[in-house]
């Protein structure tokens, strides 16, 4: 009997070394990332001096990644490129053209032992509060086109929307920006790693041009007798209009994720090409149950959401792109830590703003729970790590603090957006805490 119970203790003993080790195996490097915004820090990075003092502080406060924006959402570039202008001035302030900006944070980055990504918002060309961006001067066409409860609109006749967007199924646009793409990996050698931002469709309404009409009836092989009310209509009172789906509503998610996901693949292929050891990375929203809306599904192709949302067909989990990528990052922009602060909060007083986010009173709309989603949706096949934004902790570091923790604890690391807020609110060594302090300490 004796011998027994040893027996069964081992195999006890082995069965949950077993586990811990299966469970170790979906968890990845540490990284902890700091995005540094093209426009929002243009003055402040024009000089080599500045440069070096916030990746001076950056080492402090434990920061082992810079992901640096190159192509805000005008569709300039802030490097010397064949393809896109470059933007050598935002609202007032100029850049001297000698200064290399991306060359100087590599350089400078590598000297203190910083890893330097280079990000580019990909499927947007304009700023449509200031007219400015490709789609307003050399390719108007790109622009997305809209299905508005008001009707079909060009975007960058929607000034609520600051992006002007670009229609991802336009093979011009994809090709165009892989070329650009390329033009910057093999530019800047050194370069560790890139992050695509913005890699998506505008939102639910985008894109409902004819060219976008006539590559889904390619996909389907049939024509859709009404567009786009086989798609879906506008129907409810116009304060509060509402989607009426269309006999081919769940066929044209899965149509759009497509798209993406093949660009995803094409664009990794051609990078690695010109840089075999180029880091692939990407950033979308965390809000995963409703991502939908514009287009992407970032999954690994192992989970099948239609077993667990009704928008999802059954092919719909053959779109998933997370194999493609080496390195994925997700917003898990909300104010809530912890899923049990979700039932702390007034319903009536939410308010999100993001692409494809849902106002809605739920525990995965927290960090937490944003966090474990994409864990579970993701399946460990990518480094993955959970982002914030620091402006919506603008009145309470210490709950900034808190939700850097919750990153750390429910995923590979933590992604900040942006270096502009932390310098703002002189928040280093809250940085710091949330990047080095101890995890234990969440809900102390």
């Amino acid at each position: 009997m004796r011998f027994m119970k040893h027996w069964r203790l081992l195999i006890i003993f082995l069965i949950g070394f077993q586990l811990h080790g299966e469970a170790k195996k979906t968890r990845h490097q540490t990284q902890n990332l700091l995005w540094f915004d093209a426009t929002a820090n243009f003055a402040r990075f024009s000089n080599a001096d500045s440069v070096k003092k916030y990746l001076d502080k950056c080492v402090k406060a434990g920061v082992t990644d810079a992901v640096i924006d190159v192509r805000p959402i005008t569709g300039e570039v802030l490097f010397d490129s064949q393809i896109a202008p470059r933007m050598n001035e935002w609202q007032g302030a100029n850049r001297d053209p000698k200064f290399d900006y991306l060359g100087c944070f590599i350089r400078e980055g590598h000297q203190r032992k910083i890893r330097i990504h280079a990000s580019m918002n990909n499927f947007v060309g304009g700023h449509n509060f200031f007219d400015r961006g490709i789609v307003y001067s050399s390719h108007s066409s790109w622009q997305s086109i809209n299905y508005t409860p008001e009707g079909i609109v060009p975007i960058t006749q929607l000034k609520k929307k600051y992006s002007a967007m670009m229609n991802p199924a336009n093979p011009e646009v994809r090709q165009y920006l892989i070329s650009l793409w390329k033009e910057l990996v093999g530019k800047y050698p050194k370069l560790d790693g890139v992050m695509l931002d913005r890699g998506r469709f505008d939102g639910i309404q985008a894109d409902f041009s004819p060219l976008s009409r006539e590559v889904f009836e390619t996909y389907i092989g049939e024509k859709v007798t009404r567009f786009p009310e086989d798609i879906y209509e506008w129907t409810g009172a116009k304060e509060k209009p509402e989607i009426k789906e269309g006999k081919y509503f769940k066929k044209w998610l899965e149509w759009r994720s497509t798209v993406i996901t093949n660009y995803f693949g094409e664009l990794k292929k051609e990078l690695k090409a010109v840089n075999p050891n180029i880091v692939y990375g990407d950033y979308t929203g965390a809000w995963y149950s409703s991502y939908y809306d514009v287009g992407v599904n970032w999954a690994s192709k192992t989970y099948d959401p239609a077993a667990d949302y009704s928008w999802a067909t059954p092919d719909y989990k053959n779109t998933g792109y997370a194999e493609v990528l080496d390195l994925f990052t997700v917003g898990c922009y909300f104010t809530e830590v912890s899923r049990k602060e979700v039932e702390r909060i007034n319903e009536k007083e939410i308010t999100r703003t993001e692409a494809g986010m849902r106002a809605t009173k739920d525990p995965e709309n927290t960090v937490e729970g944003s966090a474990e989603l994409a864990m579970k949706v993701t399946k460990g096949v990518v480094p993955l790590y959970a982002g914030l934004y620091v402006d919506q902790y603008k009145e309470d570091p210490e709950q900034f603090v808190r939700a850097m923790k919750m990153c750390r604890k429910k995923t590979d690391g933590v992604m900040i957006f942006d270096v502009v807020h932390i310098i703002n609110n002189s928040w280093w060594k809250e940085l710091e805490e949330g990047i080095k302090g101890n995890i234990q300490t969440i809900d102390k």
